[in-house]
């Protein structure tokens, strides 16, 4: 595996811990290596600091061999992303607090701070309904969202944030923002 690139996976997964975005054996970070294949992390990885040994690199072939079993739950999500998105080039799900907590009570997030309105302007909330069938409906309905609306987030009713982007600060940058502008609210709610 490139290990300039792990090195970036392992930086910013690490400052994604840090922030909360990414909780103890939930979330998952990935970027695509050619047409055919991507590294995820691996399964029950604690992605605070990680290492080479605890990404996999997955092909995307009509048949799944052995490696997707030690693979993140939420490879199958990245996989459907990438086959119907060929600009995405990193993909990660994760559950940043004040956002996912914003997501129970409204079915869109129009931030009120500078930068989320200047970068961001709106992000829809999707509803899955029945979080029972929710692990099978994810790859495709994710996947259709993001190919039937022009953006980069996916703000998912008490699941958490899917993101995916061409550029891997970028893809953190609008999950930090739309964090903080979710945190700024729900602070301005309270007083």
């Amino acid at each position: 595996m490139d290990r300039h690139l792990l090195q970036e996976l392992k930086r910013i997964s690490h400052s994604m811990f840090s922030k909360n975005y990414f909780g103890v054996f939930h979330g998952s970070i990935s970027a695509k290596v050619d047409i055919t294949a991507f590294i995820i992390n691996r399964k029950e990885t604690i992605l605070d600091k990680v290492n080479e040994g605890q990404f996999i690199k997955l092909t995307c072939e009509a048949k799944k061999d052995y490696r997707w079993k030690d693979a993140s739950v939420d490879a199958n999500i990245h996989q459907a992303i990438y086959a119907s998105l060929p600009s995405a080039k990193y993909i990660s799900y994760s559950m940043p607090p004040y956002t996912t907590a914003y997501s129970l009570d409204h079915s869109l997030v129009v931030p009120q701070d500078y930068y989320g309105q200047t970068i961001l302007k709106e992000v829809p909330v999707y509803d899955p309904k029945n979080f029972n069938d929710w692990e099978a409906r994810a790859p495709q309905e994710i996947s259709d969202f993001f190919i039937n609306n022009k953006t980069h987030l996916l703000l998912i009713k008490g699941f958490g944030l899917i993101s995916y982007d061409r550029n891997l600060t970028e893809m953190v940058k609008k999950v930090a923002i739309l964090e903080n502008s979710c945190r700024l609210m729900t602070i301005n709610s309270v007083n």
